[in-house]
């Protein structure tokens, strides 16, 4: 065979066809599309949350606690006003000028104590003119009654008639009148002339100066010479909601509520006192009933128009059972804690609750002292899970009598 033909035929000779290419792209393809179904299958299921925990599962590692015993102090709590019992805006009471101010703004003065002085000489000699009428018309007097008595005697003897005895009585009785408009007269120059004397009418402390010294001043002036508040004792009025009413009232009935005020944000305790008076009314604005409350008030913690926070105590529920509040959960079904079991596995407890004071809520069923429960965690647990209990757990805090809820 000719080496021509040789080469014809290799040429010719067939090598892998386009149908086994295509064959084997499809193969690949097939294992690959296969692969992502089977992740997005198991991504798919990774997202469906077991209803209990899966058999040998970890365990979490949880904070818990025990359910224990305690006397619990139920405070109901409001913004309030620090309000002064008294109040004077001290004014004139007579005419004339401003001699001297005897105190000092911001002063504490007692009551009593001499505030300023008015010019007193006008009054002085109003008083003393007063005092001569009256020595004048008693002098008259006198000399009525014995005229009233020589006519007396006259009369008797048939040497006077009875009109003039009757005369000189009627005008010994006018006399008697001008003596006593005398008096009043002497009175009330005396009562101007301790006017131009302020004092102050309560103790207490003193604000602005109004009136200046040398200025004439005016019985009528609506300005007065300055404000003294009383700063103890001391009130402090505050409201809490209407359904709150009952509860007032209820506690009301054993002796007078406790109250005790902090600052407005609750960081600092100022004073304790008494609750005194409960308004006769509830606010239809707002449904708030308003209280007010006493202080003794002597380190002046206390300032008049000063926003608090009051809470009065209203009862106190003796061996309640508690837990710390963040033990408490809320589900589709109410309220429940996270029990543990004797093999460190967890379970949902539906529980009834009261009050919540300083971190712990009063469980009133559901859960029994010394039972175990999980104070914190929980967002990784779920029924059956078993539980790690951390060695660092904090101890429970131990609320301080007296605390704010």
């Amino acid at each position: 065979m000719s080496e021509s033909v040789k080469r014809d035929i290799e040429i010719r000779r067939p090598g892998p066809t386009s149908t086994g290419k295509a064959l084997v792209r499809m193969a690949l393809a097939i294992v690959v599309l296969g692969g992502g179904v089977a992740a997005l299958n198991w991504g798919l299921s990774s997202r469906k949350a077991p209803s209990a925990a899966a058999p040998g599962a970890a365990s979490v590692p949880v904070i818990a606690g025990a359910a224990t015993m305690r006397d619990l102090p139920v405070w109901l709590s409001g913004i309030g006003t620090v309000t002064p019992l008294n109040a004077v805006d001290v004014k004139v009471r007579v005419d004339g000028q401003l001699q001297s101010v005897a105190f000092t703004e911001g002063q504490e003065v007692a009551a009593g104590q001499l505030l300023a002085q008015i010019d007193a000489r006008p009054y002085q000699a109003s008083l003393a003119q007063a005092q001569a009428n009256r020595q004048r018309d008693l002098a008259q007097f006198a000399n009525a009654q014995q005229e009233v008595a020589r006519a007396s005697k006259l009369m008797n003897a048939g040497a006077g008639t009875s009109q003039n005895f009757d005369t000189m009585k009627a005008q010994q009785a006018a006399l008697q009148a001008t003596l006593d408009a005398d008096q009043a007269a002497i009175d009330s120059a005396r009562l101007n002339l301790e006017f131009t004397r302020i004092v102050s009418p309560l103790a207490g402390r003193v604000g602005l100066r109004q009136i200046d010294p040398g200025s004439i001043v005016h019985a009528s002036d609506a300005a007065g010479l300055v404000t003294i508040t009383e700063m103890a004792p001391i009130a402090v009025l505050f409201s809490l909601p209407q359904d709150e009413l009952a509860a007032v009232a209820e506690g009301q009935r054993d002796g007078a509520l406790p109250v005790a005020v902090d600052t407005r944000d609750g960081a600092k305790h100022i004073a304790d006192g008494q609750l005194v008076f409960i308004n006769s009314s509830v606010d239809q604005t707002n449904g708030q009933i308003q209280l007010k409350a006493v202080f003794d008030n002597p380190d002046r913690a206390l300032w008049p128009g000063e926003f608090v926070s009051a809470r009065v105590l209203v009862r106190t529920d003796r061996d309640a059972t508690v837990v710390p509040a963040q033990a408490v959960q809320t589900g589709q079904n109410g309220l429940y804690v996270y029990a543990l079991k004797p093999d460190d596995t967890v379970a949902p407890q539906p529980v009834t609750t009261g009050p919540t004071v300083t971190g712990f809520t009063e469980i009133r069923s559901g859960l029994a002292p010394g039972q175990r429960v999980v104070l914190d965690g929980q967002s990784r647990l779920a029924p059956g899970t078993h539980v790690t209990i951390a060695p660092d757990a904090p101890p429970s805090a131990t609320p301080v009598p007296g605390a704010p809820s």
